[in-house]
């Protein structure tokens, strides 16, 4: 029985680590907090999965939450004007319904049955040193802690990471109360609100430790009127912070969200990092090879939705170049292969976020303008955040933008 150590308990380390064990293999995860602290700690992401990353979880039967959670059936984006309109504002259809589900829940919840299955589960904050010691018990060792001492381990892509600094600085708000909202009623969507030169709103509808919710995600843009949040500790105050901007920059979203609470005291988080693209395979101390597991080595700014996501498929296409090997030996070849098999899909969204990041070209502002008159284009664009390399053939460059634009006028 081949034995694999996972480094984190994420989405991917977990969603692998179930995978594997399911299929015999002997597997360590180690994580630095329990079940139970995860549970009851502060928030740790927004997340909005939709069909594609949602399938890996069906395809392991651990999609425990799908029945209970708010099913998102559209994607919606509106523009702000400089006045608090909204001059654009459509919503898009998705073929296949997206959930949240707040991390809280799902990586408790992951890890309790993997303990429960028979995994190994090892309460520690891993070290490079700790790994270094660890590796030589392991037939692979994958790290899958995004943040923190261990990422340093793998070079930066320089290549394929245009940023070296935040594009965005990060706020989020868990909230109970938000009221549907008025233009479809019966439908609940993401909302993608884009606020030219400041930054963005999103809008998602969740499940968290106390049931349905609403998050509300501020992007803003670094030293602009959005980014407030730096030093704010206090909960409450973080929520007020959110609900202002809310008032000031989209009205819209305040009316709806005037009367509601924030779900817990943790139900906040702020911070920003930087975009980053990093070679796959870390070098321990004494020369042995780790893997690394999504954010780690792929970890793209959230303004596409895209993290839990890329991270679910991370985890499915290592689980298939891992169980594809069988006996042969996990050496760096091997290694380097499984990490391209990740990036003909993560290619197409780091190039998407990144294009988001920036101000937009003319070509991609009349895109988003014909949402609100071409039914078609907004489904598109909803279900491109299911599988982003669809923008490929119509978001990116001018030509292919406008020869799509043609296509629906005379279609």
């Amino acid at each position: 029985m081949r034995k694999i150590l996972i480094v984190g308990a994420g989405q991917s380390g977990l969603q692998l680590a179930l995978g594997l064990q399911a299929h015999g293999y002997e597997v360590t995860v180690m994580s630095n907090r329990t079940a139970d602290e995860i549970r009851g700690g502060r928030v740790m992401s927004t997340q909005c999965m939709f069909d594609q990353a949602l399938q890996h979880e069906r395809d392991l039967e651990i999609n425990f939450w799908e029945d209970r959670s708010p099913r998102v059936e559209g994607l919606g984006v509106s523009v702000a004007g400089p006045d608090g309109s909204r001059p654009v504002n459509w919503l898009g259809r998705l073929d296949g319904y997206a959930q949240s589900v707040d991390q809280r829940v799902k990586m408790a919840g992951w890890m309790e049955t993997f303990a429960q299955r028979g995994g190994q589960l090892v309460i520690h904050g891993a070290a490079v040193s700790d790994l270094d010691f660890f590796a030589r018990a392991y037939d692979l060792v994958l790290v899958a802690a995004g943040k923190g001492e261990l990422v340093t381990m793998f070079e930066r892509d320089a290549a394929r990471s245009p940023y070296d600094r935040p594009q965005r600085a990060l706020a989020v708000a868990y909230a109970h109360g938000v009221e549907r909202r008025p233009e479809h009623p019966d439908t609940l969507a993401v909302r993608c609100n884009l606020v030219p030169g400041v930054g963005e709103l999103f809008m998602i509808p969740g499940y968290t430790v106390s049931g349905a919710c609403d998050i509300m995600f501020w992007e803003g843009v670094p030293g602009g009127p959005l980014d407030v949040f730096t030093g704010v500790t206090d909960p409450a105050e973080h929520f007020s912070l959110t609900l202002e901007l809310m008032k000031r920059f989209t009205p819209w979203e305040y009316e709806r969200a005037a009367k509601a609470e924030l779900t817990d005291a943790g139900g906040t988080l702020a911070g920003r990092y930087a975009p980053t693209v990093r070679k796959p395979i870390g070098r321990l101390p004494s020369g042995g090879a780790v893997l690394g597991v999504a954010d780690v080595v792929v970890a793209n700014d959230p303004i596409t939705g895209q993290g839990s996501n890329s991270a679910s498929k991370c985890a499915a296409a290592y689980l298939a170049s891992i169980l594809e090997r069988g006996e042969e030996p996990f050496d760096e070849e091997w290694m380097q292969a499984t990490f391209d098999r990740y990036w003909a899909t993560a290619q197409h969204v780091t190039k998407w976020t990144n294009a988001m990041l920036a101000p937009p070209p003319e070509h991609v502002l009349r895109l988003i303008g014909s949402g609100m008159q071409y039914q078609a284009l907004a489904d598109r664009f909803a279900n491109g955040f299911n599988d982003p390399a669809d923008f490929e053939d119509w978001f990116f460059e001018p030509e292919k933008a406008e020869a799509y634009l043609a296509s629906l006028a005379d279609g």
